[in-house]
């Protein structure tokens, strides 16, 4: 059915039957939105023309409406999906967007579907229109939108200067994406305008590169850039910009220097790329930009050396000229290697010019070249500053001084010498080295009398007093308190001087309290050499006043050496003061040989009690750990003067003060002594004392020497009161084992105690005696004493026990040894319990 109808033209419109709802509503609300895309909606499937159509009439009664426009404006565009851009539709569709915009040119996603729909027809003047009409329609908050689409537009197709202009209207909008219109440059090989872009950028203090890119890389970029393109690159000057990055960035100077010089090579300038290699190696300050330029250099010549070479060897009518040109490339390329040590020594010297050690490398390097070597030493002496350098500066001196001297010109070596002896040195020391190797120099030379000026001149004292220390005043004004110094004038002295101008320079020394104990000790010895003895044991007496123990040790050696060694027994008195003056103070440590000397004196030329006097000091003045060997040479030497008997007073004081270990020591010994004067019993007595500390499971060799002196000289009675105190001894080690496991039971028992009340002090008795018998079994289980005739341990009654069969241990070769009644009584007490026992309950107090 087609119905017809009409509203404010005579034009018919034919619709279908199911259109008509619709055609209704529209005509009771012609302006609403809403009824015109429920229509639309209904149409969707209907033929192109139709929708179309149903789109029109919305349109011409709501010219203004964006919703209808837009999904207009889609429908149509889907319509000519798949077709070529050259069918009329396109156009259609170009019209339709156009009619638009009459409307909604403030509409950016109008613009936007346009210019990507006008890209898509490849028609680029009409394209490059829109973008431009777009961007003067929408403000310029909105063109953020459009620009990424029109910068796509000019890259998809080849026009370099439409592009160009492009993009140079949009770094003015936004300057910060000035790295995509780099690297477009760089695509269309407009490699000019991207130098200078870059060289903006780099200019730029307050761009941030959105690549994460910092200022240095792009100065590196820039630098590649200009370097390897020498040919492209025209508005820039290139050295002015590299330069500009040397002084800028002086932690990167190495690949810098290479694009400078890579520039020249490519440029065809070789000569002025060497004088930028050269400049180059001679200014950097690190080993990491020196090896970076070299390698560069050395690369750079031997390529330019191999292409000349092969150049000649295809020229069949090489000439003399091209043969000189490769020798002077190679001679050139040689130089340069031989000269990489000297150069790499260079660049250290510019990181410290203060570095002695690199100084003197720099010499070596120079091998057979008099005249550079001279001229490094000057160089070297002029910038090196005392207080700033690193390593000895007077080795300079005192290298260059010989240098001359090698080479015979000893008057140059004074001359250098003599103005080392000026510089303000930081160390005293170093100052008097100078003045030393001065003086040995004069030695070599012959010249003596000028080694001793020499000396006379470093020793003299200045106008005022100055302390050593004094870091404040020169180093010249401290020189006379030099000991170096010092020593090596009294060595001249003795060698070529008189006895009386040696006395005074040690004399000098001691007075300026400088001295050392080998000096007074030189002193003593060069005294003895010319006999004056007297002198030497006052020099002697002069340097003990001077030190403390143990620095005078080796003085008082020297001293009481040679005076034994010269009077002996002449001035026993004499020497007997000296000693006794050397022992008032001296340490433990060095105690020993003294007292073996000074009683060697006194055996061979005193008396001996005087001698024993002196042993018997000994005993106890030296440290512990010698204390027994001085008690075996106090009896070896009180045995041979006095007799063996003499010698038991000795063994009874050295039992007293001697450690356990070196006491039972001592009592062996001495029941030893006793057994060979036919004292049985007294020995017996000394071993009987020493068991007392001397435990049967650790000193097993005491109590197997005890046996065997029984077996030779006892009986069954004291083999058996033997046995009963080992048996005594060894329960009382076991005892304090067994009281500390008692203990130890007893304080893990103690919370148990605490919740059980008062009846649980026969559970914690019980433990104990649990423990005892625990112990008694493990010390009968344990293999017994071997030459003891299996004697095993007899444990007495339970503590808290009644003294019962039950109780008793049975052994059959127990002695039954007849006791006093006071050791009834110390066993009673002994059993007694403790306050804690006692308190336990009313049991055990009956048991007891």
């Amino acid at each position: 059915m087609v119905a017809k109808t009409g509203k404010t033209s005579n034009a018919e419109l034919n619709f279908e039957e199911e259109d008509v709802p619709y055609e209704e509503e529209i005509l009771r609300n012609a302006y609403s939105v809403k009824h015109w895309l429920r229509y639309i909606d209904h149409k969707a499937k209907a033929p192109n023309n139709g929708v179309n159509l149903v789109y029109e009439r919305a349109l011409k009664e709501l010219p203004g409406s964006y919703k209808i426009w837009y999904n207009y404006l889609r429908t149509r565009r889907k319509q000519v999906r798949g077709k070529i851009p050259t069918d009329p539709m396109y156009e259609q569709v170009n019209n339709t967007f156009e009619r638009a915009l009459v409307f909604m040119h403030k509409m950016p996603r109008i613009w936007i579907d346009y210019g990507v729909f006008m890209t898509t027809q490849c028609k680029v003047t009409r394209t490059r229109h829109v973008f431009d009409r777009a961007l003067r329609a929408l403000p310029i908050t909105q063109h953020g939108r459009i620009w990424p689409l029109f910068l796509k537009f000019v890259q998809r197709f080849d026009m370099p200067e439409t592009a160009l202009r492009v993009y140079r209207r949009y770094l003015k909008l936004f300057p910060e994406d000035a790295e995509e219109y780099v690297e477009y440059l760089q695509q269309v090989e407009k490699l000019d305008e991207a130098a200078q872009q870059l060289a903006d950028i780099v200019d730029n203090e307050h761009f941030v590169s959105k690549h994460g890119k910092s200022n240095h890389q792009l100065w590196n970029e820039l630098c590649d850039l200009i370097s390897k393109n020498p040919h492209k690159v025209h508005s820039l000057n290139v050295d002015a910009i590299i330069r500009g990055g040397l002084r800028r960035y002086t932690d990167q100077l190495g690949h810098l220097w290479n694009s400078l010089a890579d520039y020249y090579v490519r440029s065809g300038l070789f000569d002025r790329a060497r004088d930028i290699y050269e400049e180059a190696i001679q200014t950097v300050t690190t080993v990491r930009d020196f090896t970076q330029v070299f390698d560069e250099y050395a690369q750079f010549e031997e390529l330019s050396l191999n292409k000349r070479m092969e150049e000649v060897a295809k020229n069949e009518e090489a000439t003399e000229e091209d043969d000189i040109d490769v020798e002077l490339r190679l001679s050139r390329f040689e130089y340069l290697m031989e000269r990489r040590l000297l150069l790499l020594n260079s660049v250290l010297l510019r990181q410290n010019p203060h570095n002695v050690h690199e100084w003197h490398k720099r010499v070596n390097l120079y091998e057979d070249k008099p005249t550079e070597i001279i001229n490094t030493y000057t160089e070297a002496v002029q910038t090196v500053q005392p207080k700033l350098a690193v390593g000895k500066l007077h080795t300079l001196w005192v290298e260059f001084a010989k240098f001359y001297e090698s080479n015979g010109q000893v008057e140059d070596a004074r001359v250098v010498f003599e103005r080392g002896t000026e510089v303000e040195y930081v160390k005293v020391e170093d100052l008097a080295a100078v003045w030393c190797e001065w003086a040995e120099m004069e030695l070599r030379q012959q010249q003596f009398e000028a080694a001793l000026k020499l000396m006379q001149r470093a020793t003299a004292m200045p106008k005022r007093k100055v302390a050593y220390h004094d870091d404040s005043e020169t180093v010249q004004s401290r020189l006379h308190r030099s000991l170096k110094v010092w020593s090596m004038y009294a060595d001249l002295e003795e060698s070529f001087g008189t006895f009386k101008t040696c006395k005074a320079v040690y004399e000098r020394i001691i007075d300026l309290k400088i001295c050392t104990p080998q000096v007074i000790i030189n002193y003593g010895m060069f005294l003895e050499e010319h006999n004056y003895f007297e002198e030497a044991y006052r020099a002697y007496e002069k340097g003990i006043a001077l030190f403390k123990w143990p620095n005078v040790y080796d003085i008082w050696n020297s001293y009481l050496s040679k005076f034994l060694a010269r009077y002996g027994g002449t001035k026993l008195e004499r020497a007997r003061d000296l000693f006794e003056q050397c022992l008032d103070q001296c340490p433990a440590e060095h105690a020993k040989y003294f007292y073996l000397l000074y009683a060697k004196l006194e055996e061979e030329h005193g008396l001996a009690r005087h001698a024993m006097s002196v042993y018997d000091r000994a005993t106890s003045a030296v440290k512990e750990e010698e204390m027994f060997d001085m008690y075996n040479i106090f009896v070896k030497k009180a045995a041979e003067i006095y007799g063996l008997p003499r010698t038991r007073e000795i063994y009874e004081k050295a039992i007293e003060a001697l450690p356990e270990q070196h006491m039972r020591h001592m009592c062996v010994k001495f029941a030893e002594l006793e057994t060979k004067l036919g004292e049985v019993d007294r020995a017996r007595a000394i071993y009987a004392h020493c068991s007392q500390v001397c435990d049967p499971r650790i000193t097993a060799d005491f109590w197997q020497t005890w046996k065997e002196f029984e077996v030779r000289h006892g009986n069954e009675d004291t083999m058996r009161e033997m046995l009963r105190i080992k048996r005594s001894i060894q329960a009382t080690y076991n005892t304090q084992v067994n009281m500390m496991a008692a203990q130890f039971v007893n304080t893990n028992t103690n919370g148990v105690a605490a919740d059980a009340g008062a009846g649980s002090g026969p559970d914690a008795m019980r433990l104990l005696e649990e423990k005892a018998r625990q112990a008694a079994a493990e010390a009968k289980q344990k293999p017994a004493e071997k030459a003891a005739s299996n004697i095993m341990f007899v444990r007495g009654e339970t503590q808290g026990g009644a003294k019962g069969k039950e109780n008793t241990v049975v052994n059959p070769d127990e002695i039954d040894i007849g006791e006093s009644e006071d050791d009834d009584e110390e066993e009673e007490d002994a059993q007694q319990p403790s306050g804690d026992q006692a308190e336990a309950g009313p049991g055990h107090n009956q048991n007891r």
